[in-house]
Protein backbone atom coordinates (compact mmCIF):
# COMPACT_ATOMS: atom_id res chain seq x y z
CA UNK A 1 0.00 0.00 0.00
CA UNK A 2 2.82 2.39 0.88
CA UNK A 3 4.44 1.72 -2.50
CA UNK A 4 1.20 2.49 -4.33
CA UNK A 5 0.72 5.76 -2.42
CA UNK A 6 4.33 6.72 -3.16
CA UNK A 7 3.89 6.03 -6.89
CA UNK A 8 0.71 8.12 -7.03
CA UNK A 9 2.43 10.90 -5.13
CA UNK A 10 5.40 10.96 -7.50
CA UNK A 11 3.17 10.96 -10.58
CA UNK A 12 0.91 13.65 -9.11
CA UNK A 13 3.93 15.86 -8.48
CA UNK A 14 5.76 15.09 -11.72
CA UNK A 15 3.07 16.28 -14.14
CA UNK A 16 2.40 19.65 -12.45
CA UNK A 17 6.15 20.35 -12.23
CA UNK A 18 6.54 19.38 -15.88
CA UNK A 19 3.78 21.75 -17.02
CA UNK A 20 4.92 24.59 -14.77
CA UNK A 21 8.40 24.31 -16.25
CA UNK A 22 7.39 23.73 -19.87
CA UNK A 23 4.85 26.57 -20.06
CA UNK A 24 7.45 29.24 -19.36
CA UNK A 25 8.11 31.76 -22.14
CA UNK A 26 11.70 30.54 -22.57
CA UNK A 27 10.34 27.34 -24.12
CA UNK A 28 8.25 29.08 -26.77
CA UNK A 29 8.78 27.68 -30.25
CA UNK A 30 9.41 29.52 -33.52
CA UNK A 31 6.00 28.40 -34.81
CA UNK A 32 4.21 29.62 -31.70
CA UNK A 33 2.43 32.95 -31.61
CA UNK A 34 2.95 35.85 -33.93
CA UNK A 35 6.17 37.45 -35.02
CA UNK A 36 4.37 40.64 -36.02
CA UNK A 37 2.33 43.13 -34.05
CA UNK A 38 -1.43 42.99 -34.43
CA UNK A 39 -1.51 46.48 -35.99
CA UNK A 40 1.13 45.53 -38.57
CA UNK A 41 -0.71 42.32 -39.45
CA UNK A 42 -3.95 44.21 -39.90
CA UNK A 43 -2.25 46.85 -42.05
CA UNK A 44 -0.72 44.16 -44.27
CA UNK A 45 -4.09 42.48 -44.77
CA UNK A 46 -5.94 45.70 -45.50
CA UNK A 47 -3.31 46.78 -48.02
CA UNK A 48 -3.17 43.48 -49.85
CA UNK A 49 0.23 42.33 -48.65
CA UNK A 50 -1.07 39.14 -47.10
CA UNK A 51 -3.79 36.77 -48.18
CA UNK A 52 -6.84 36.52 -46.01
CA UNK A 53 -7.93 32.96 -45.43
CA UNK A 54 -11.67 32.58 -45.86
CA UNK A 55 -13.25 31.72 -42.51
CA UNK A 56 -16.65 30.31 -41.58
CA UNK A 57 -17.77 30.88 -37.99
CA UNK A 58 -20.27 28.27 -36.79
CA UNK A 59 -22.48 29.08 -33.80
CA UNK A 60 -24.83 26.27 -32.64
CA UNK A 61 -27.92 27.66 -30.94
CA UNK A 62 -30.33 25.78 -28.73
CA UNK A 63 -32.53 28.12 -26.68
CA UNK A 64 -30.07 31.02 -26.91
CA UNK A 65 -32.54 33.88 -27.21
CA UNK A 66 -31.13 35.79 -24.24
CA UNK A 67 -27.53 35.90 -25.51
CA UNK A 68 -27.87 35.92 -29.30
CA UNK A 69 -27.96 39.71 -29.69
CA UNK A 70 -24.63 40.02 -27.87
CA UNK A 71 -23.15 37.44 -30.24
CA UNK A 72 -24.37 39.24 -33.36
CA UNK A 73 -23.07 42.60 -32.15
CA UNK A 74 -19.63 41.08 -31.53
CA UNK A 75 -19.54 39.62 -35.06
CA UNK A 76 -20.21 43.05 -36.51
CA UNK A 77 -17.04 44.46 -34.91
CA UNK A 78 -14.58 41.88 -36.18
CA UNK A 79 -11.76 43.58 -38.10
CA UNK A 80 -11.66 41.11 -40.96
CA UNK A 81 -13.13 41.03 -44.44
CA UNK A 82 -13.31 37.47 -45.71
CA UNK A 83 -15.54 35.67 -43.24
CA UNK A 84 -19.07 34.42 -42.83
CA UNK A 85 -21.11 33.57 -39.75
CA UNK A 86 -23.56 30.67 -39.68
CA UNK A 87 -25.98 30.45 -36.76
CA UNK A 88 -27.50 26.98 -36.48
CA UNK A 89 -30.88 27.01 -34.74
CA UNK A 90 -31.04 23.45 -33.41
CA UNK A 91 -34.78 23.09 -32.86
CA UNK A 92 -34.94 25.72 -30.12
CA UNK A 93 -38.12 25.74 -28.05
CA UNK A 94 -37.79 29.37 -26.97
CA UNK A 95 -37.80 32.46 -29.21
CA UNK A 96 -34.31 31.99 -30.66
CA UNK A 97 -35.43 31.71 -34.30
CA UNK A 98 -37.93 34.61 -34.22
CA UNK A 99 -35.29 36.72 -32.45
CA UNK A 100 -32.70 35.89 -35.12
CA UNK A 101 -35.22 36.89 -37.77
CA UNK A 102 -35.91 40.17 -35.96
CA UNK A 103 -32.23 41.06 -35.50
CA UNK A 104 -31.04 39.95 -38.94
CA UNK A 105 -34.10 40.35 -41.19
CA UNK A 106 -33.69 36.94 -42.79
CA UNK A 107 -34.51 35.99 -46.34
CA UNK A 108 -34.48 32.49 -47.85
CA UNK A 109 -31.22 31.56 -49.51
CA UNK A 110 -30.16 28.61 -51.59
CA UNK A 111 -27.03 26.62 -50.87
CA UNK A 112 -26.41 22.94 -51.44
CA UNK A 113 -24.55 21.00 -48.71
CA UNK A 114 -21.72 18.70 -49.75
CA UNK A 115 -23.50 15.58 -48.53
CA UNK A 116 -20.49 14.09 -46.73
CA UNK A 117 -21.80 14.40 -43.16
CA UNK A 118 -25.14 13.38 -41.72
CA UNK A 119 -27.42 15.57 -39.61
CA UNK A 120 -31.08 16.12 -38.80
CA UNK A 121 -33.55 17.63 -41.26
CA UNK A 122 -32.91 21.19 -42.42
CA UNK A 123 -36.08 23.29 -42.32
CA UNK A 124 -34.57 26.31 -44.00
CA UNK A 125 -31.39 28.18 -44.91
CA UNK A 126 -31.47 31.97 -44.67
CA UNK A 127 -29.29 35.02 -45.29
CA UNK A 128 -29.44 38.32 -43.44
CA UNK A 129 -30.59 41.31 -45.43
CA UNK A 130 -28.79 43.63 -43.00
CA UNK A 131 -25.48 41.75 -42.86
CA UNK A 132 -24.95 39.66 -46.03
CA UNK A 133 -22.15 37.60 -44.47
CA UNK A 134 -24.43 36.23 -41.74
CA UNK A 135 -26.55 33.12 -42.40
CA UNK A 136 -28.96 31.02 -40.37
CA UNK A 137 -29.68 27.31 -40.59
CA UNK A 138 -33.01 26.27 -39.09
CA UNK A 139 -33.01 22.54 -38.39
CA UNK A 140 -34.61 19.84 -36.32
CA UNK A 141 -33.03 19.25 -32.92
CA UNK A 142 -30.08 16.87 -33.00
CA UNK A 143 -27.63 18.17 -30.43
CA UNK A 144 -24.50 20.30 -30.65
CA UNK A 145 -22.44 17.80 -32.67
CA UNK A 146 -25.28 17.42 -35.17
CA UNK A 147 -25.55 21.21 -35.51
CA UNK A 148 -21.83 21.55 -36.11
CA UNK A 149 -21.92 18.87 -38.81
CA UNK A 150 -24.69 20.80 -40.56
CA UNK A 151 -22.65 23.99 -40.28
CA UNK A 152 -19.56 22.30 -41.72
CA UNK A 153 -21.58 21.11 -44.73
CA UNK A 154 -22.86 24.62 -45.44
CA UNK A 155 -19.56 26.41 -44.68
CA UNK A 156 -18.03 27.86 -47.83
CA UNK A 157 -14.57 28.71 -46.53
CA UNK A 158 -11.31 26.86 -45.90
CA UNK A 159 -11.07 27.55 -42.16
CA UNK A 160 -13.94 26.67 -39.81
CA UNK A 161 -14.26 28.32 -36.39
CA UNK A 162 -16.66 26.87 -33.83
CA UNK A 163 -18.00 29.14 -31.10
CA UNK A 164 -20.51 28.79 -28.32
CA UNK A 165 -23.37 31.27 -28.58
CA UNK A 166 -22.07 33.10 -25.51
CA UNK A 167 -18.53 33.48 -26.90
CA UNK A 168 -17.40 36.94 -27.96
CA UNK A 169 -14.27 37.43 -30.08
CA UNK A 170 -12.12 40.54 -29.76
CA UNK A 171 -11.84 42.63 -32.89
CA UNK A 172 -8.45 41.28 -34.11
CA UNK A 173 -9.02 37.60 -33.27
CA UNK A 174 -9.51 36.48 -36.89
CA UNK A 175 -6.34 38.28 -37.98
CA UNK A 176 -4.39 36.26 -35.42
CA UNK A 177 -6.01 33.06 -36.70
CA UNK A 178 -5.16 34.03 -40.26
CA UNK A 179 -1.54 34.61 -39.32
CA UNK A 180 -1.22 31.12 -37.81
CA UNK A 181 -3.08 29.32 -40.61
CA UNK A 182 -0.73 30.74 -43.24
CA UNK A 183 1.33 27.73 -42.18
CA UNK A 184 -0.25 24.85 -44.11
CA UNK A 185 1.01 22.32 -41.55
CA UNK A 186 -1.40 23.69 -38.93
CA UNK A 187 -4.65 21.74 -39.28
CA UNK A 188 -6.39 22.80 -36.06
CA UNK A 189 -5.95 25.24 -33.21
CA UNK A 190 -7.49 26.63 -30.09
CA UNK A 191 -7.86 30.28 -29.21
CA UNK A 192 -7.26 31.96 -25.87
CA UNK A 193 -10.47 32.08 -23.85
CA UNK A 194 -11.12 34.41 -20.94
CA UNK A 195 -14.20 34.76 -18.75
CA UNK A 196 -16.93 36.99 -20.17
CA UNK A 197 -17.92 38.24 -16.73
CA UNK A 198 -14.42 39.81 -16.42
CA UNK A 199 -14.48 41.61 -19.79
CA UNK A 200 -13.73 45.33 -19.71
CA UNK A 201 -13.70 48.09 -22.32
CA UNK A 202 -10.05 47.11 -22.90
CA UNK A 203 -10.51 43.43 -23.81
CA UNK A 204 -6.92 42.93 -24.97
CA UNK A 205 -5.14 43.94 -21.78
CA UNK A 206 -7.48 44.40 -18.84
CA UNK A 207 -9.67 42.05 -16.78
CA UNK A 208 -11.90 42.93 -13.85
CA UNK A 209 -13.39 40.99 -10.94
CA UNK A 210 -15.60 43.88 -9.82
CA UNK A 211 -18.86 42.19 -10.78
CA UNK A 212 -17.66 38.59 -10.36
CA UNK A 213 -18.88 36.54 -7.42
CA UNK A 214 -16.61 33.99 -5.72
CA UNK A 215 -17.72 31.22 -8.04
CA UNK A 216 -16.70 33.26 -11.08
CA UNK A 217 -13.39 34.24 -9.51
CA UNK A 218 -12.26 30.67 -8.92
CA UNK A 219 -13.31 29.77 -12.46
CA UNK A 220 -11.20 32.67 -13.70
CA UNK A 221 -8.23 31.04 -11.98
CA UNK A 222 -9.25 27.69 -13.49
CA UNK A 223 -9.29 29.11 -17.01
CA UNK A 224 -5.99 30.93 -16.59
CA UNK A 225 -4.34 27.74 -15.34
CA UNK A 226 -5.87 25.76 -18.20
CA UNK A 227 -4.89 28.13 -21.01
CA UNK A 228 -1.67 29.71 -19.78
CA UNK A 229 -0.13 26.59 -18.22
CA UNK A 230 -1.70 23.27 -19.23
CA UNK A 231 -2.71 23.95 -22.83
CA UNK A 232 0.46 25.86 -23.63
CA UNK A 233 2.60 23.05 -22.23
CA UNK A 234 0.60 20.26 -23.90
CA UNK A 235 0.74 21.97 -27.30
CA UNK A 236 4.53 22.13 -27.01
CA UNK A 237 4.51 18.42 -26.18
CA UNK A 238 2.15 17.82 -29.16
CA UNK A 239 -0.24 16.29 -26.64
CA UNK A 240 -3.23 18.64 -26.57
CA UNK A 241 -6.38 16.55 -25.99
CA UNK A 242 -8.99 19.32 -25.74
CA UNK A 243 -9.49 22.22 -28.11
CA UNK A 244 -11.95 24.40 -26.24
CA UNK A 245 -15.47 24.06 -27.57
CA UNK A 246 -15.92 27.75 -26.83
CA UNK A 247 -13.32 28.70 -29.47
CA UNK A 248 -12.07 25.96 -31.78
CA UNK A 249 -10.43 26.43 -35.18
CA UNK A 250 -10.08 23.76 -37.90
CA UNK A 251 -9.39 23.34 -41.56
CA UNK A 252 -12.67 22.26 -43.10
CA UNK A 253 -11.09 19.45 -45.09
CA UNK A 254 -9.67 17.87 -41.92
CA UNK A 255 -13.12 17.93 -40.30
CA UNK A 256 -14.49 16.14 -43.34
CA UNK A 257 -11.59 13.67 -43.37
CA UNK A 258 -12.24 12.61 -39.76
CA UNK A 259 -15.98 12.21 -40.38
CA UNK A 260 -17.12 15.36 -38.60
CA UNK A 261 -18.37 15.45 -35.03
CA UNK A 262 -19.56 12.35 -33.21
CA UNK A 263 -22.86 12.63 -31.34
CA UNK A 264 -21.44 12.41 -27.85
CA UNK A 265 -21.52 14.22 -24.54
CA UNK A 266 -18.05 15.72 -25.10
CA UNK A 267 -17.80 16.80 -28.72
CA UNK A 268 -14.85 19.17 -28.13
CA UNK A 269 -12.64 16.45 -26.62
CA UNK A 270 -13.82 13.91 -29.17
CA UNK A 271 -13.05 16.06 -32.22
CA UNK A 272 -9.62 16.96 -30.83
CA UNK A 273 -8.74 13.29 -30.37
CA UNK A 274 -10.13 12.49 -33.84
CA UNK A 275 -7.81 15.11 -35.32
CA UNK A 276 -4.89 13.86 -33.18
CA UNK A 277 -5.52 10.33 -34.41
CA UNK A 278 -5.65 11.60 -38.01
CA UNK A 279 -2.42 13.62 -37.86
CA UNK A 280 -0.56 10.80 -36.09
CA UNK A 281 -0.05 9.39 -39.59
CA UNK A 282 1.58 12.60 -40.81
CA UNK A 283 4.57 13.85 -38.83
CA UNK A 284 4.53 17.36 -40.33
CA UNK A 285 0.92 18.18 -39.35
CA UNK A 286 0.16 19.72 -35.97
CA UNK A 287 -2.37 21.37 -33.68
CA UNK A 288 -1.53 24.88 -32.49
CA UNK A 289 -2.57 27.25 -29.74
CA UNK A 290 -3.14 30.88 -30.75
CA UNK A 291 -2.79 33.01 -27.65
CA UNK A 292 -3.34 36.21 -29.65
CA UNK A 293 -6.75 35.02 -30.86
CA UNK A 294 -8.75 36.06 -27.81
CA UNK A 295 -12.35 35.26 -27.01
CA UNK A 296 -14.57 35.66 -23.96
CA UNK A 297 -17.15 33.10 -22.86
CA UNK A 298 -19.78 33.21 -20.14
CA UNK A 299 -19.29 30.88 -17.17
CA UNK A 300 -21.84 29.55 -14.66
CA UNK A 301 -22.65 31.90 -11.78
CA UNK A 302 -24.53 29.32 -9.69
CA UNK A 303 -23.27 26.11 -8.09
CA UNK A 304 -26.07 24.16 -9.73
CA UNK A 305 -25.00 25.23 -13.22
CA UNK A 306 -21.31 24.76 -12.46
CA UNK A 307 -22.01 21.21 -11.29
CA UNK A 308 -23.88 20.49 -14.53
CA UNK A 309 -20.97 21.78 -16.58
CA UNK A 310 -18.12 20.08 -14.72
CA UNK A 311 -19.91 16.75 -14.36
CA UNK A 312 -20.58 16.83 -18.11
CA UNK A 313 -16.89 17.52 -18.78
CA UNK A 314 -15.89 14.52 -16.67
CA UNK A 315 -18.42 12.32 -18.44
CA UNK A 316 -16.84 13.44 -21.70
CA UNK A 317 -13.38 12.37 -20.49
CA UNK A 318 -14.66 8.91 -19.57
CA UNK A 319 -16.53 8.60 -22.86
CA UNK A 320 -13.35 9.33 -24.81
CA UNK A 321 -11.29 6.92 -22.71
CA UNK A 322 -13.70 4.18 -23.74
CA UNK A 323 -14.15 5.25 -27.36
CA UNK A 324 -10.43 5.80 -28.09
CA UNK A 325 -9.09 3.04 -25.85
CA UNK A 326 -7.61 1.01 -28.72
CA UNK A 327 -5.79 4.08 -30.07
CA UNK A 328 -4.47 5.00 -26.62
CA UNK A 329 -3.17 1.49 -25.90
CA UNK A 330 -1.56 1.14 -29.32
CA UNK A 331 0.22 4.49 -29.12
CA UNK A 332 0.67 4.84 -25.35
CA UNK A 333 4.45 5.23 -25.53
CA UNK A 334 4.75 6.55 -29.08
CA UNK A 335 2.25 9.43 -29.12
CA UNK A 336 2.38 12.14 -26.43
CA UNK A 337 -1.39 12.71 -26.53
CA UNK A 338 -2.04 9.09 -25.54
CA UNK A 339 0.57 9.14 -22.80
CA UNK A 340 -0.73 12.31 -21.16
CA UNK A 341 -4.40 11.38 -21.56
CA UNK A 342 -3.98 8.00 -19.86
CA UNK A 343 -1.38 8.79 -17.21
CA UNK A 344 -2.30 12.38 -16.34
CA UNK A 345 -5.99 12.83 -17.15
CA UNK A 346 -7.26 9.32 -16.42
CA UNK A 347 -4.89 7.63 -13.98
CA UNK A 348 -3.92 10.66 -11.87
CA UNK A 349 -6.84 12.95 -12.64
CA UNK A 350 -9.59 10.37 -12.16
CA UNK A 351 -8.60 7.03 -10.61
CA UNK A 352 -6.37 8.61 -7.97
CA UNK A 353 -9.35 10.53 -6.55
CA UNK A 354 -11.12 7.27 -5.71
CA UNK A 355 -8.04 5.51 -4.39
CA UNK A 356 -6.90 8.30 -2.10
CA UNK A 357 -10.42 8.84 -0.77
CA UNK A 358 -10.81 5.17 0.05
CA UNK A 359 -7.40 5.08 1.75
CA UNK A 360 -8.16 8.13 3.89
CA UNK A 361 -11.58 6.90 5.02
CA UNK A 362 -10.39 3.34 5.68
CA UNK A 363 -7.41 4.42 7.77
CA UNK A 364 -9.32 7.01 9.74
CA UNK A 365 -11.85 4.37 10.75
CA UNK A 366 -9.67 1.30 11.31
CA UNK A 367 -6.31 2.67 12.37
CA UNK A 368 -5.94 6.45 12.69
CA UNK A 369 -2.33 6.07 13.85
CA UNK A 370 -1.32 4.09 10.77
CA UNK A 371 1.55 5.53 8.75
CA UNK A 372 -0.60 5.34 5.62
CA UNK A 373 -2.53 8.33 6.92
CA UNK A 374 0.68 10.32 7.24
CA UNK A 375 1.43 9.52 3.60
CA UNK A 376 -1.99 10.75 2.60
CA UNK A 377 -1.71 14.04 4.48
CA UNK A 378 1.77 14.52 3.05
CA UNK A 379 0.30 13.90 -0.41
CA UNK A 380 -2.52 16.38 0.17
CA UNK A 381 -0.08 19.02 1.44
CA UNK A 382 1.86 18.90 -1.81
CA UNK A 383 -1.32 18.99 -3.85
CA UNK A 384 -2.43 22.15 -2.01
CA UNK A 385 1.04 23.64 -2.39
CA UNK A 386 1.01 23.06 -6.13
CA UNK A 387 -2.47 24.53 -6.28
CA UNK A 388 -1.09 27.76 -4.82
CA UNK A 389 1.92 27.77 -7.15
CA UNK A 390 -0.30 27.09 -10.17
CA UNK A 391 -2.56 30.03 -9.30
CA UNK A 392 0.38 32.42 -8.87
CA UNK A 393 2.17 31.29 -12.03
CA UNK A 394 -1.05 31.53 -14.06
CA UNK A 395 -1.60 35.12 -12.89
CA UNK A 396 2.02 35.97 -13.65
CA UNK A 397 1.81 34.48 -17.15
CA UNK A 398 -1.46 36.32 -17.78
CA UNK A 399 0.30 39.55 -16.87
CA UNK A 400 3.33 38.59 -18.97
CA UNK A 401 1.12 38.10 -22.03
CA UNK A 402 -0.67 41.39 -21.45
CA UNK A 403 -3.74 40.65 -19.30
CA UNK A 404 -3.78 42.57 -16.05
CA UNK A 405 -6.26 42.98 -13.22
CA UNK A 406 -7.00 46.30 -11.55
CA UNK A 407 -5.13 46.98 -8.31
CA UNK A 408 -8.45 47.04 -6.47
CA UNK A 409 -8.92 43.38 -7.51
CA UNK A 410 -5.97 42.38 -5.30
CA UNK A 411 -8.06 41.38 -2.28
CA UNK A 412 -10.57 39.58 -4.50
CA UNK A 413 -7.72 37.56 -6.06
CA UNK A 414 -6.23 36.67 -2.67
CA UNK A 415 -9.55 35.41 -1.31
CA UNK A 416 -10.19 33.50 -4.54
CA UNK A 417 -6.79 31.79 -4.31
CA UNK A 418 -7.40 30.78 -0.69
CA UNK A 419 -10.86 29.47 -1.54
CA UNK A 420 -9.40 27.61 -4.52
CA UNK A 421 -6.65 25.73 -2.70
CA UNK A 422 -8.49 24.97 0.54
CA UNK A 423 -12.06 24.34 -0.63
CA UNK A 424 -12.63 24.33 -4.37
CA UNK A 425 -9.86 21.79 -5.01
CA UNK A 426 -11.87 19.23 -3.02
CA UNK A 427 -15.11 20.24 -4.73
CA UNK A 428 -13.51 19.39 -8.07
CA UNK A 429 -12.77 15.91 -6.70
CA UNK A 430 -16.52 15.49 -6.24
CA UNK A 431 -17.11 16.57 -9.86
CA UNK A 432 -14.55 14.01 -11.04
CA UNK A 433 -15.82 11.14 -8.91
CA UNK A 434 -19.53 11.76 -9.42
CA UNK A 435 -19.14 12.50 -13.13
CA UNK A 436 -17.14 9.32 -13.75
CA UNK A 437 -19.75 7.11 -12.11
CA UNK A 438 -22.82 8.89 -13.45
CA UNK A 439 -21.53 8.54 -17.03
CA UNK A 440 -22.59 4.88 -16.96
CA UNK A 441 -26.12 5.77 -15.84
CA UNK A 442 -26.87 9.15 -17.40
CA UNK A 443 -25.33 10.58 -20.57
CA UNK A 444 -27.53 13.66 -20.87
CA UNK A 445 -25.90 16.88 -22.05
CA UNK A 446 -27.33 19.08 -19.23
CA UNK A 447 -27.24 22.53 -20.80
CA UNK A 448 -26.16 25.35 -18.48
CA UNK A 449 -28.61 28.25 -18.18
CA UNK A 450 -27.49 31.60 -19.60
CA UNK A 451 -27.60 34.63 -17.33
CA UNK A 452 -29.40 36.76 -19.91
CA UNK A 453 -27.03 39.64 -19.19
CA UNK A 454 -25.97 42.00 -21.99
CA UNK A 455 -22.17 42.12 -22.22
CA UNK A 456 -21.74 44.07 -25.39
CA UNK A 457 -19.52 47.11 -25.05
CA UNK A 458 -17.87 49.24 -27.67
CA UNK A 459 -14.19 48.42 -27.59
CA UNK A 460 -11.97 51.37 -26.96
CA UNK A 461 -9.36 50.00 -29.32
CA UNK A 462 -10.32 50.39 -32.93
CA UNK A 463 -9.76 47.74 -35.50
CA UNK A 464 -7.46 50.01 -37.44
Amino acid sequence: MEIMITVFFLLSVTFPVLHLYHCLPMFSESTEGSRRSSKLKQWMIENGHEDEKGMSILVPCYNEQVIIETSIESMRQLAYKKFEVIYINDGSTDGTMPHLNKLLQLKPSSMTPEGKLSFEKINGFYQSELYPNIYVIDKANGGKADSLNAGIEYASNEVVITLDADTILVHNALSAVNDTFQDEDVVAAGGMVHVLQTKTDKPLNRLSLLYANMLIRIQVLDFMKAFYISKRSLVRFKALAVISGAFGIFRKQVLLDVGGYRNTIGEDIDITLRVQKFISKYKHLRISFISEAVGYTELPEKWKDLTKQRVRWQKAYIDCVIHFWAFFVKTLFTKPVSFFYIFESFLIGTLASYMMTVIVITNMITDPQNSYLNYVFFYMFWILLFGLVYDLVALWLGRYYGFKFDLKDGLRLITAILFDIFIYRFVTMYFVMYGSISYFFNKKWNKVDRTGRSYHKEESESAA
